[in-house]
């Protein structure tokens, strides 16, 4: 009888799924649907301004807050149209997925196409139990985020051929490293490079009320330690019993099988990438040593702010961990003779980014449309005065807080921007109330991690459906919303009992920061 339970809410949790997916993949093809959202966006701008549609709030600007009255802007203007056609390619050429995807794909694609990546995972299936490889995916996803979005671009793809390579499906392991990339974003072992600028905006809101009050970068480290592994253990769980299940069987396709052993020769070659790779580590290592290095920042560290140009380049520096041993590998393993076929192998690397690049043109339009109009800067801050008027206690109002910032991460990608307008308003309420700032930031950050991965809004988005089409020709918006949604719904759910857990343990969320001031 159970069991026969069991079934039935598989079923009826299977039938949902695929309801998103059918309805999903319904919409036209994501560079269609990018263009009219952007019609879309151009007309309501023109509505909204002929209606006056404005919000005011305090916001921060370069470092200071000011009272600032934001009104919808109109692209159906003389001046918004100029706009339009004066921008398209500085919109374009400042999408900054498309650098950050290319110069990594860069390193990437010299490694795919002289065999390396599928010799080193080859070697480390076999050498790995298997039971372990879904945990070690959700948590180096997670851990990735101190290198800002070197996840989205190297270990969401290696995810995949890491399942492909153990006969399981590859779009369970790109969805198992997507839910720990971009899911866990605000989790992490070490503070890492968003916490400076996240800690900023708090300080600055917190000082509306204490002209004194200084936030630390490391304001949230502990929740942040226990929700590395709360991440880990949900993202593990739903990959092995939803998101496989309901994908089914992997079949093999072609050229793309990977064959069960490597020869001497592979070996070798596999032996000498793997020295390169770590002598160009420990290079890297030894640069950073010196108190004046040209990787710290200038007040001497490595991770602080502003930014070290270790952690700014670090997406360069990614390229060429791939890049070096793909080609020391392909020389000793004779996959790439010469400087002439590495060079065409990078051709190659790039003309399979074609379809992402036409798509980033579309996609870069409409985002910053979006801005422009201020649509979503008017939405935040109505949201954010209709919240701050709630009178309820700590546990519903922080709870209320996380779901605010959830679903206002459906329409306005950006994290520290979100923030930028939300923290005036909730940091000085909540002090008000004997609540600290940090655990506000702490509230938002996981609102705001939970839904990025069902947000065609989120700007690597498009980049995972492309990459989900390697494997399935048919995948779309709604094959990725269906697929991540279980991991969406369960983050949400526990990270936020988690929260409940802390606040009525009263535990501190950070080294010197507490719940109540």
């Amino acid at each position: 009888m159970d069991e026969g339970r069991k079934k039935e809410r598989r079923s009826l949790g299977s039938r949902f799924l695929g309801a998103v997916e059918r309805a999903g993949n319904r919409l036209p093809h994501p560079i269609t649907l990018f263009v009219l959202l952007s019609l879309a966006v151009v007309v309501i701008s023109a509505l909204c301004q002929a209606l006056g549609v404005s919000a005011a709030g305090e916001l921060v600007s370069g470092g200071a807050l000011a009272e600032t009255r934001v009104e919808a802007v109109s692209l159906l203007t003389r001046e918004g149209l100029a706009w339009m056609l004066t921008s398209a390619v500085t919109n374009f050429t400042g999408y900054v997925p498309l650098g950050t995807v290319l110069v990594a794909m860069l390193g990437v694609g010299i490694a795919e196409e002289s065999g390396l990546i599928s010799a080193a995972l080859r070697r480390a299936v076999q050498a790995a139990p298997r039971r372990l490889i879904t945990p070690v995916i959700v948590f180096l996803g997670v851990m990735s985020n101190v290198a800002t979005d070197a996840g989205y671009v190297v270990l969401i793809p290696l995810g995949a051929l890491v399942f492909r390579a153990c006969g399981r499906h590859p779009l369970a392991g790109l969805a198992a490293a997507f839910a720990g990339v971009s899911g866990g974003f605000s989790a992490n072992l070490i503070v890492g490079a968003l916490d400076p600028m996240f800690a900023g905006i708090t300080q600055a809101a917190a000082q509306m009320v204490d002209p004194d009050y200084q936030v630390s970068a490391a304001c949230n480290w502990y929740f942040l330690i226990a929700s590395t592994f709360l991440i880990t253990i949900l993202g593990t769980v739903i990959t092995d019993k939803v998101v496989e299940p309901r994908l089914g069987a992997w079949e093999e396709r072609g050229e793309e099988g990977l064959p069960d052993a490597l020869g001497n020769r592979e070996r070798r070659a596999l032996r000498r990438a793997g020295l390169t790779a770590l002598l160009f580590v420990l290079t890297v290592a030894l640069l950073c040593l010196p108190k004046d290095s040209f990787l710290r920042n200038e007040n001497g560290q490595l991770v602080g702010s502003p930014a070290s140009p270790l952690l700014d380049g670090v997406i360069v520096l990614i390229a060429l961990l791939f890049f070096l041993p793909g080609v020391v590998y392909g020389r000793a393993a004779g996959t790439l003779r010469g400087e002439r076929a590495v060079c065409e192998a990078l051709g190659r690397t790039m003309a399979s980014m074609g379809s992402y690049v036409a798509l980033a043109f579309v996609a870069a339009q409409f985002i910053e449309y979006f801005s422009y109009t201020r649509l979503g800067t008017i939405l935040a801050i109505r949201g954010a005065d209709f919240f701050r008027s709630a009178g309820v206690g700590l546990i519903p109002l922080m709870l209320l807080f996380v779901l605010f910032s959830a679903f206002l991460n459906l329409f306005m990608g950006s994290a520290s921007a979100k923030w930028n307008i939300l923290a005036p308003v909730f940091v000085p309420m909540f002090m008000l109330l004997d609540y600290t700032p940090e655990l506000a930031q702490l509230a938002y950050r996981i609102g705001d991690s939970c839904t990025n991965i069902i947000t065609p809004l989120m700007s690597y988005y498009a980049v995972i459906v492309s990459y989900a089409r390697r494997y399935d020709r048919k995948a779309g918006i709604g094959t990725l919303t269906a697929t991540m949604l279980p991991y969406s719904l369960c983050f949400l759910v526990f990270w936020s009992l988690l929260l409940v857990a802390w606040l009525l343990l009263g535990w501190p969320i950070g080294p010197g920061a507490g719940i109540r001031l």
